[in-house]
C-alpha cells in the first residue's frame, strides 16, 4: 500500500512495488431455497470494515441475503449514482460517496420489507390452513357423534320394545292373540306403524297421529351445534288417548300396559276430522237480518247485494236456479231484482231513476215568507237591426255594439241598469235574426217583461212577429218600444196599427199594452221607457225569499281557455253564494268565483241578479235550470242520472240515424243524393244552436248538410282527424284552432274557416252546397229541316238533301232525326253545305246538304230538328 510523508515533509516517496486498485469488497453467490420448492441464487457481498490508522485488523462475516418476499410493487428506481470524479491514478480511494452509501440504505430497506411482507404471507397460509383443518376435524367429531347416537337410540328402542313384548306375554298370556286381532285395523294404516297391536307399542314409539295430538305436551326439541358431545336422545313421549274422559297427564309404560283403557282419538283430532269433513260449515242457523231494499229500475247484481248485505254468490246461485246465467257485474231489472230479494227474506221499496231529482225544482214557494221585493227582469226582443242593444246601451251608458261582430247581437247579455226610483231592473238582450230563435224563446222563459222594439221606419217584420209569440207563450207582460223616432221616414202610427193586425193593442189604440217613442240614438224618452217598465213592476208585486237555496237558469254558457267552462246565470230565487255546490244540466261543480255584469268579483248573488258563474266540471247547455244541492254525493246522482238519460237520447238518435243513413244510401243510389260533411265549433252554446239550426234547414232533395260533430271550444286536433276521416269541412265560429290542429290540417289538406258573423257562415255554406247541384240542362229550338233526297258520296258518306221549313240551322248544333213521328236518332250535326261551300246556318225557304256524326241511316221524308242545349248552374 502507498506510504505518505507527514505534512511537514516536502517530497513524496513511492515503494519499488507497483500500485493498483484492488476490490473493496469479496462477492460469492449462495442459491437459497423456498416453499415449493422455489430457489433463488442470491449474490453475497463481503465487505471490510474501514479501518483508520492505528485501528487493529478486523474481518467482516459474509451476512446471508434475506429471504425474497412475495412479489409487489417494485419502489422507484433510485436515481443512478453520478459517476465518481477522475482521481490521480495511483491513489486508494479510502471512503464512499454520499449517494453510494444512500443507494445500499435503500436496498438495506427494501430487503428488510420483503422480509417482512413474505414472514406475515407465511403466517397467514398457516393461519388458514389450521382453520380448515380443525373444520374439517369437528365436523368428521360431529359425524361420528350423530351416528353414535342414531345407534344409541336404536339399540334403546329396541331394548324396549322387547322388554315391553315379554311384559305383555306374561301379563295377559293367551288374551295376546285376541288384543292383536282386535288392534289389526290399526297396525294395517302407514300412519300406526311401526306400532304393535297393543298399546305398548305406543308406548316405545311416537306415530304421527300421536305426535299431532301431542305437540302441545312436547317440550321444544334442542339442537346440538357442531363439534359438541352427543347427548343420549330422550325416550320418545306418547301422549295420552282419552277414553270415557280425558286423561290428565303423560302416557307411561304402566298406564299404557292397562287392560282398561282402549286407545282412542282425542276430543280434538275427531272435532278436526269432523269439521273438515263438513268444510268448516257450522249448521247452526244465523240470524237473518231483514232490510228494506231500494230498487231502481236498474240495478247490478253487485250493487243489489251490498244493499241486502248478503253476498253476491247467493245472488248469482239464485238465478241460476231460476234459469239465468250472470255475471256479479251484470244488471238486471226492478222485477227480478225484487223476486231475489223477497226470495231472500226482505222487503222492497221500487223507485225510477227519475226520483232522483226529487225535491231540486218542485218546492212550492212560501209566499208567507216571500217579503223582499226583487228587481224585474226585462227581455229585450225584436227584429235583427231594430235597435235593441243600442237601446240598451244607451240605458246603461255603455258600448256594447261596436263589440258584437257586424254591429249584431250574437250572444244574449245580460246586465241591471239603474231606474229613476232608485231600484234596479235587469235587462236581458237577445239576438233578432233568424237563426236565433231559440235563444229568443229563452229569454222569454226567464223574463218577467218583454220589451218589443220596432223601428219606426221599417215597421213590424218577421222577427216582430216571433217575438210577439214567444211573449204571448211565455205570459209575460209586453212593453213596446217604437225605436228611431228621429228619422226623417219614421211612422209610428203606422206600427201602431200593424200591431193590431197581430192582436197587440196599444194604450193609445184602447188596448192594454203601454207603448214609449224613443230614440236610442238621441237617448230620447229613455226615462220614460224606464219609468214605464218600473211601473208595470209595481203591477206585478214582484218578491221573493232571499234566503233558500239559489235557483236559475243559464242563459248563456262557454269555455274559456283560461278559465275553464264559464256559464252565464240569471239567479231566480234564493242567494247564490260562493263555495256552493250546483248543478245544471249534467254537470256540477262547486262556485269559484261569482263576476257581475260590470266585471267585478262578488261573494254572493241574489234573486234576479245575472252572474258568470266559474266552477263547473264541463260546460253546461244554454237553458239549463240551475240548482243548489246540499252534498257533492247528491249533486253526483242527479248528474250521473242526467248523463245517462242524455246517452240514451244520442243512442236513439244515431239509431234513426242509422235509419235515416240507410235512407240516404238507397237516395244515393236513385236520385244521387249527396251530403255535405261540417264539423261546428263555436265560442258559446247559444250561437252552436243557431249555427245548426240554420244549417239543418239549407238543403233540398239532392244534396244536404250533415254536421258530424258540433261543440263549444276550439279547434282541436282530434276534430281535425275526424275531419280528414270523412273529408269533411271546419267551420270555426268566434273561435281559433289549436296551433298542433292548424299544422295537422295543413299537413292533411283540410279547410278551416273562421267566421264572426253567422250571416256570411251560412251564406257560404249554401254556396258550397249549390255547388255540389247537378246542373240543369235547357233547350233551345233552332229550327226543323226536311230530308228531300240522298247522295252518296265517295270518301265522305251519305248527304242529306235537305230543305230548311221553320227557322234556321246550325253546324255543330245537337239535331234530332224523326221518322213517322218516332226519334230514329240523336246526335249532332257534323257538316252543313249551301251549294258546294260550307255554311255556318242555313236560313227557312234555303236548301242545304247535311251530314250526321257516325249515323248513315237517312231517308227521304224523314224531318230533322236543330237545337242548342244550355247548362245553367242551380242554386239553393
Amino acid at each position: 500500500m502507498a506510504e505518505t510523508k507527514t505534512p511537514g515533509d516536502k517530497t513524496l516517496s513511492v515503494g519499488s512495488k507497483t500500485l493498483s486498485l484492488k476490490p473493496r469488497s469479496e462477492t460469492g453467490t449462495v442459491r437459497q431455497s423456498f416453499s415449493h420448492g422455489r430457489t433463488k441464487s442470491v449474490v453475497v457481498e463481503k465487505k471490510p470494515k474501514r479501518r483508520m490508522p492505528g485501528d487493529p485488523p478486523t474481518t467482516v462475516e459474509a451476512k446471508p441475503a434475506p429471504a425474497p418476499a412475495a412479489p409487489r410493487p417494485a419502489p422507484p428506481a433510485p436515481p443512478p449514482p453520478k459517476p465518481a470524479p477522475q482521481r490521480n491514478p495511483g491513489v486508494l480511494l479510502r471512503s464512499l460517496t454520499e449517494e453510494e452509501r444512500s443507494a445500499r440504505a435503500n436496498a438495506l430497506a427494501d430487503s428488510r420489507l420483503r422480509e417482512i411482507e413474505e414472514r406475515r404471507i407465511a403466517e397467514e397460509e398457516a393461519a388458514r390452513r389450521a382453520a380448515r383443518e380443525k373444520i374439517e376435524r369437528e365436523e368428521r367429531e360431529a359425524a361420528e357423534a350423530r351416528k353414535k347416537a342414531e345407534d344409541e337410540r336404536r339399540r334403546h328402542d329396541e331394548e324396549a320394545k322387547k322388554k315391553a313384548e315379554q311384559e305383555a306375554k306374561k301379563r295377559f298370556g293367551d288374551d295376546q292373540n285376541n288384543a292383536a286381532a282386535a288392534a289389526a285395523p290399526a297396525a294395517a294404516s302407514p300412519a300406526a306403524r311401526p306400532a304393535t297391536a297393543t298399546t305398548t307399542a305406543a308406548a316405545t314409539t311416537r306415530t304421527p297421529v300421536a305426535a299431532t295430538d301431542a305437540d302441545e305436551d312436547e317440550a321444544p326439541r334442542q339442537v346440538r351445534r357442531p363439534g359438541s358431545p352427543a347427548r343420549p336422545a330422550p325416550a320418545p313421549k306418547v301422549a295420552a288417548r282419552p277414553g270415557g274422559e280425558k286423561r290428565r297427564g303423560r302416557l307411561t309404560l304402566v298406564t299404557a300396559l292397562n287392560a282398561d283403557d282402549v286407545r282412542e282419538r282425542s276430543v280434538a283430532s275427531f272435532r278436526r276430522r269432523t269439521q273438515r269433513l263438513k268444510g268448516h260449515h257450522n249448521d247452526e242457523p244465523k240470524e237473518r237480518l231483514v232490510r228494506e231494499v231500494t230498487i231502481p229500475e236498474v240495478i247490478t247484481i253487485q250493487e243489489l247485494a251490498n244493499r241486502m248485505s248478503e253476498r253476491a254468490v247467493d245472488v248469482i246461485r239464485l238465478l241460476m236456479k231460476q234459469g239465468a246465467m250472470h255475471k256479479i257485474t251484470d244488471t238486471i231489472d226492478a222485477d227480478t231484482a225484487q223476486l231475489v230479494a223477497e226470495e231472500l227474506g226482505h222487503t222492497v221499496k221500487r223507485v225510477a231513476e227519475s226520483d232522483v231529482e226529487e225535491g231540486l225544482f218542485d218546492v212550492a214557494d212560501d209566499h208567507a215568507t216571500d217579503t223582499t221585493p226583487r228587481s224585474p227582469v226585462v227581455t229585450v226582443m225584436g227584429h235583427v237591426d231594430h235597435g235593441k242593444t243600442s237601446l240598451l246601451d244607451a240605458l246603461r251608458s255603455a258600448n256594447v255594439v261596436s263589440g258584437e261582430a257586424g254591429g249584431i247581437t250574437q250572444h244574449i247579455g245580460a246586465y241591471q241598469v239603474n231606474a229613476p226610483n232608485g231600484g234596479k231592473i235587469t235587462f236581458i238582450d237577445t239576438p233578432g235574426h233568424a237563426a236565433f230563435t231559440a235563444m229568443r224563446a229563452r229569454g222569454a222563459k226567464v223574463t218577467d217583461i218583454v220589451v218589443l222594439v220596432v223601428a219606426a221606419d221599417d215597421g213590424v217584420m218577421p222577427q216582430t212577429v216571433e217575438a210577439i209569440n214567444h211573449a204571448k207563450a211565455a205570459k209575460v207582460p209586453m212593453i213596446v218600444a217604437i225605436n228611431k223616432i228621429d228619422k226623417a221616414d219614421a211612422k209610428p202610427e203606422r206600427v201602431r196599427t200593424e200591431l193590431l193586425q197581430h192582436e197587440v193593442q196599444v194604450e193609445s189604440m184602447g188596448g192594454d199594452v203601454l207603448d214609449v217613442e224613443v230614440s236610442a240614438k238621441n237617448k230620447t224618452n229613455l226615462d220614460k221607457l224606464l219609468e214605464t217598465i218600473s211601473l208595470q213592476a209595481e203591477i206585478l208585486d214582484l218578491k221573493t225569499n232571499p234566503d233558500r237555496p239559489a235557483e236559475g237558469t243559464v242563459i248563456e254558457a262557454k269555455l274559456d281557455r283560461g278559465r275553464g267552462p264559464v256559464a252565464t246565470v240569471l239567479v231566480q230565487r234564493g242567494t247564490l253564494r260562493v263555495g256552493d255546490i250546483i248543478i245544471a244540466g249534467a254537470e256540477m261543480g262547486r262556485v269559484r268565483a261569482l263576476i257581475s255584469d260590470q266585471g267585478e268579483t262578488i261573494t254572493q248573488a241574489g234573486p234576479s241578479v245575472p252572474v258568470e258563474i266559474l266552477g263547473f266540471n264541463g260546460t253546461p247547455e244554454a237553458g239549463d235550470r240551475l240548482a243548489v244541492v246540499e252534498s257533492e254525493a247528491r249533486a253526483r246522482q242527479v248528474t250521473d242520472y242526467r248523463a245517462h238519460q242524455k246517452r240514451e237520447k244520442q243512442a236513439a238518435r244515431a239509431s234513426g240515424m242509422r235509419g235515416s243513413l240507410e235512407q240516404m244510401m238507397s237516395q244515393l243510389k236513385t236520385a244521387g243524393r249527396k251530403d255535405f260533411p261540417l264539423i261546428v265549433k263555436a265560442d258559446v252554446q247559444g250561437s252552436l244552436e243557431a249555427i245548426i239550426g240554420s244549417l239543418e234547414k239549407l238543403g233540398n232533395e239532392e244534396v244536404g248538410a250533415r254536421i258530424l260533430h258540433a261543440a263549444v271550444g276550439g279547434i282541436s286536433e282530434s276534430d281535425v282527424t275526424l275531419a280528414a276521416g270523412f273529408n269533411a269541412a271546419i267551420i270555426g265560429f268566434n273561435v281559433r284552432a289549436f296551433k298542433e290542429a292548424s299544422d295537422s290540417a295543413k299537413r292533411d289538406g283540410i279547410e278551416i274557416r273562421y267566421y264572426n258573423i253567422i250571416y256570411d257562415l251560412v251564406d257560404d255554406v249554401k254556396k258550397a252546397m249549390s255547388g255540389m247541384l247537378a246542373p240543369t240542362l235547357r233547350e233551345t229550338m233552332l229550327g226543323n229541316a226536311q230530308i228531300l233526297e240522298v247522295f252518296n258520296i265517295s270518301k265522305v258518306g251519305k248527304i242529306a238533301g235537305c230543305r230548311v221549313t221553320d227557322g234556321h240551322v246550325e253546324r255543330g248544333a245537337n239535331v234530332r232525326l224523326i221518322r213517322d213521328n218516332v226519334v230514329i236518332h240523336e246526335g249532332k250535326l257534323s257538316q252543313l253545305k249551301r251549294f258546294k261551300d260550307d255554311a255556318k246556318e242555313v236560313v227557312a225557304g234555303q236548301e242545304c246538304g247535311m251530314a250526321f256524326e257516325n249515323y248513315q241511316d237517312m231517308r227521304a221524308g224523314d224531318v230533322i230538328e236543330c237545337y242548342r242545349v244550355e247548362t245553367i248552374q242551380r242554386s239553393l
